[in-house]
């Protein structure tokens, strides 16, 4: 039994260029590399400098989850205590899954499907990958075109969403509106409108007649009637909305030319959107706690609403670790792909803990900055900071635009903000998209070879022509259906995969020896975590996440906007899409293969 399962092994699993170490590929491009060259590899190139990779890893990991999700996580979940089950899951998940792609990319030099031609069966998994990266690279620069439209938006002043102007309709009001109900029910006609308490206080109308009457901020009409002119739902497509249709052209422009020479251009422009982000954080947080109602709000983001006792809800531990899985971009090909271009001897180890403590880092940093003027904003209208805080496109592009507005100098502060948007958004997209131009040029390198250029060109385009759906009237439907389900089940079921490839069928013992290669030998106590990570706890929590979020599914909404049951089954369609890929992959593989292992099969 065991020499058949060997010979199994050996069919499946191997390809003919399995039968060489990665070290041999190592040392060969080392001897052919000719005098002055700064690449080990020729053929495919390496990032000019360590700066540019961790920039570039950092610009990844650290997108718009990091400053519109995991705030709002922190106070729904127990404000400072949310802090426990959210570090343990990062030790536990985020760091042993970041550091098992990055290590995996690093040592193949190749993107995340070639880096299966060892395990042929799960090839798919990386077109799952790349195919999951293509759907969200097509509505994540639909949000950078919105990022663009605020922004280009903030050089008025007044800010355009600062007052009911002429584009809002009856229902927008920068106040509450009451009436007062002074006829008995039997006979209601028509209330008596109260100007803001004022029956109240003159005691001319009971508090129990008076009636709080929905309103829209000026905000929120402006991001639905202006910005998005959006329709009443998704059965409602509606025109192109052309300001819209541009700002996303200007998007797809700047990615296009920041990845015109791949690794070599993105890595410039890195130094400077990786690093300003962090510059407006920080110029966002001094002017945010001089503001009056900052203390309030930065106390109950993380502060006085601690809650220890939240630590027993499930709930919370579940919102910890899919907030840690999805912030550093696990699954999406991205990790590996971006390691795919480091020498081989660098210490990737020590660069996977530095990208992944960065990246949990300014989410807590962020929340001090959006929270502290959220605050002031909670003071000006008299409300408590929960009826404010939102998260998602509630708070980029309703609450935190109608606080800016509230500030002295608002279209300055308005500005900053968007482009700080803008930029954490283009480095992820750098990533995403460098996900599907390694993968083209890993399978056809005699094709694409000194091509660079026309593959990140075309990729640009053609993604520029799916994405005009979502900047139609219903486009924020489309954008919320697919990011509800692309970036959700696919992912999960993918990492588990690949924890499974590398771990059960490659072998961890083997693996880590590979890493050995790499940084050096490590103690056993070093490995000793990794090894209980690998083999068993993240495994297990990953199962855990995706059972309890298949058991928990709502159909998704936008606001109070139900999506149609064809719209919930496109979703599982878009997530069918991409995993049928797996399975296909595999089938073909063993068929593929040399020999018959229907027989060995059989016999075994």
């Amino acid at each position: 039994m065991r020499k058949y399962w060997n010979s199994f092994t050996d069919v499946i699993f191997k390809t003919p260029m399995a039968t060489h170490t990665v070290k041999d590929d190592h040392e060969k491009q080392q001897q052919d590399s000719h005098v002055g060259s700064k690449d080990e590899n020729i053929d495919r190139g390496n990032w000019t400098n360590k700066k540019e990779y961790m920039l570039s890893m950092i610009g990844y990991a650290v997108g718009l989850g990091n400053v519109w999700r995991f705030p709002y996580l922190a106070y729904k979940n127990g404000g400072g205590a949310f802090l426990i089950p959210y570090v343990i899951m990062l030790a536990v998940a985020g760091i042993p899954l970041f550091f098992l792609e990055s290590s995996f990319g690093q040592f193949c030099s190749q993107g995340p499907v070639n880096v299966w031609r060892a395990l042929p069966i799960f090839q798919g998994v990386g077109v799952a990958m790349v195919l999951v990266s293509t759907l969200v690279g097509i509505y994540y620069n639909v949000i950078i075109a919105y990022s663009l439209y605020y922004m280009f938006a903030s050089f008025q002043s007044p800010l355009p969403w600062s007052d009911c102007f002429y584009w809002s309709n009856s229902n927008c009001s920068l106040t509450p509106r009451e009436v007062c109900n002074i006829t008995p029910a039997a006979n209601w006609s028509e209330p008596v409108f109260a100007a803001n308490m004022t029956l109240w206080e003159n005691e001319t109308c009971p508090k129990e007649n008076i009636i709080r009457i929905p309103v829209q901020s000026p905000s929120e009409q402006y991001w639905d009637l202006v910005a998005l002119q959006r329709s009443s739902g998704l059965d409602e497509t509606g025109p192109v909305v052309w300001h819209l249709a541009l700002c996303l052209l200007l998007g797809w422009l700047l990615i296009a030319a920041a990845l015109y020479r791949g690794i070599k251009s993105s890595g410039k422009v890195v130094y400077f959107t990786a690093t300003f982000p962090y510059v407006v954080l920080l110029i966002l947080l001094i002017r945010g706690v001089t503001l009056e109602g900052a203390r309030d709000g930065i106390g109950f983001y993380i502060g006085s609403q601690s809650n220890l006792t939240k630590l027993g809800e499930a709930e919370v531990w579940r919102d910890a670790a899919t907030q840690i899985f999805y912030s550093l971009s696990i699954a999406w090909g991205g990790v590996t792909a971006l390691s795919s271009y480091n020498k081989f001897h660098n210490n990737v180890f020590k660069d996977a803990l530095t990208v992944c403590l960065t990246n949990c880092g300014t989410s807590v940093f962020a929340g001090f900055a959006i929270f502290s003027i959220l605050g002031h904003m909670a003071h000006v209208y008299g409300k408590p900071v929960s009826e404010v805080a939102q998260a998602g496109f509630g708070l980029a592009f309703i609450a935190y635009p109608d606080a800016l507005s509230k500030l002295p100098i608002s279209p300055l502060w308005s500005i900053l903000f968007f482009f700080m948007l803008l930029t954490l958004g283009l480095d992820s997209q750098f990533a995403g998209i460098e996900v599907i131009s390694t993968c083209l040029q890993d399978a056809f390198p005699d094709t694409f070879k000194s091509k660079r250029s026309i593959i990140s060109v075309g990729t640009c385009a053609i993604l520029f022509l799916l994405g005009l759906l979502c900047v139609t009237q219903a486009g924020i439907y489309w954008v919320t259906l697919m990011d509800q389900f692309c970036a959700g089940f696919v992912l999960l079921i993918a990492a588990l995969l690949e924890l499974v490839g590398v771990v059960y069928f490659y072998g961890g013992n083997r693996f880590i020896k590979d890493i050995e290669m790499m940084i050096g030998t490590r103690s056993s106590l070093f490995w000793l975590w990794w090894r209980a990570c690998w083999f068993f706890i993240t495994p297990a929590v990953i199962t855990v996440i995706l059972v309890w979020s298949l058991l928990t599914f709502r159909p998704p909404s936008y606001g109070t906007v139900q999506y149609p049951a064809w719209g919930v089954a496109l979703g599982w369609c878009m997530i069918a899409f991409c995993l049928i890929w797996i399975p296909l992959v595999a089938v073909w593989k063993i068929l593929c293969a040399q020999g018959n292992p229907w027989q060995i099969l059989q016999r075994c």
